[in-house]
């Protein structure tokens, strides 16, 4: 059962115009809300200290196969619902919309610009704070820069590419069930001592159903990195650097978009980060400048649109030649 490009389409436009208004959500509860709900209840009664590291990786396991099984069942009748008749095929092209973040990443990225702007390094990590895992007090200005920069980056594949695949190869079960086990990687694919076993599966799973999506994002970035007056040397560039560098970050998958990143704006990226207490010696990515400034965001920013246009392109000729 596989996703429609043309609904694909519909979802990624819906996004973009309306994103996630908060409106809606402040009556209906956002549906990775609901599923992280799952996963802290799970973390909070099955993820006990008392318990040994190996029967906290099996209740783990256990615990993620379920969920999948879940979202991926709930997604198989939403769209049983959805194609039994023509009328209702839009509400599907809601629902995929629903659970991309392209709209939202972007403007939660452009609002770190924005506060760095207006108040300077306090207010950008302040703003930062909300779309990064790691300490933000820690930060200087080109610090908070590259975190933004760095989150937009990944998050084009988690929050975008990924789920549209996703939904492409195996239709709304699919993309329920990407984004179960994303969120559940989110919340406890650690590795500190805490979530080490039991958010094992949970990790590698991501790890596994990013594998090609981070690829092709950075393929995407690529292209969107070319320079507005036609000059392809940033898209030579960025593309040079995710070959080179993303082996060198310590996941296996978001080096690639954050070093394509890196060589489409010029700029490096990674280096050491603080999460809480677990200091992480990041490797640099790029062989730009090191010192990256506000203005880096806004043209980060611009490199992501034109990377998700060349993904709606793309999309667009499935949908045709299909």
């Amino acid at each position: 059962m596989t996703g429609e490009p043309w609904l694909l389409l519909a979802a990624l436009g819906l996004d973009a115009l309306a994103g996630e208004p908060a409106w809606l959500y402040r009556r209906v509860p956002h549906p990775v809300v609901l599923c992280g709900k799952a996963v802290a209840l799970a973390d909070r009664h099955l993820n006990r200290a008392d318990r040994p590291a190996w029967w906290r990786r099996v209740l783990g396991t256990g615990f993620v196969l379920v969920l999948v099984a879940a979202a991926a069942g709930l997604g198989a009748v939403f769209q049983a619902v959805f194609r039994s008749s023509p009328w209702l095929a839009p509400l599907e092209a809601v629902v995929a919309a629903m659970l991309l973040a392209g709209r939202s990443l972007h403007d939660h990225v452009a609002g770190v610009a924005q506060a760095l702007r207006r108040g300077g390094v306090v207010d950008g990590r302040r703003a930062v704070a909300g779309i990064v895992g790691r300490d933000p007090a820690r930060l200087d200005e080109p610090g908070v820069v590259r975190a933004a920069i760095e989150t937009l980056a990944e998050n084009a594949s988690d929050g975008v590419v990924a789920p549209a695949l996703a939904y492409l190869v195996l239709g709304l079960p699919g993309l329920f069930a990407y984004k179960a086990v994303n969120t559940a990687d989110s919340m406890i694919g650690h590795r500190d001592a805490r979530h080490r076993a039991f958010g094992w599966a949970a990790a590698r799973l991501d790890d596994l159903l990013n594998w090609v999506p981070a690829r092709l994002t950075a393929l995407a970035i690529a292209a969107g990195a070319v320079d507005p007056g036609w000059d392809t040397a940033p898209t030579r560039r960025a593309w040079r650097c995710a070959r080179r560098d993303a082996p060198r970050h310590r996941s296996p998958n978001a080096g690639w978009p954050e070093a394509a990143m890196a060589g489409g704006l010029g700029v490096r990226l990674g280096g050491p980060r603080r999460y809480g207490a677990l200091a992480v010696t990041g490797a640099w990515l790029g062989d730009g400048r090191r010192r990256a400034a506000p203005a880096d965001i806004t043209a980060a920013l611009g490199v992501y649109r034109r990377a998700l246009g060349v993904v709606a392109f793309a999309v667009l000729c499935l949908a045709v030649l299909g």
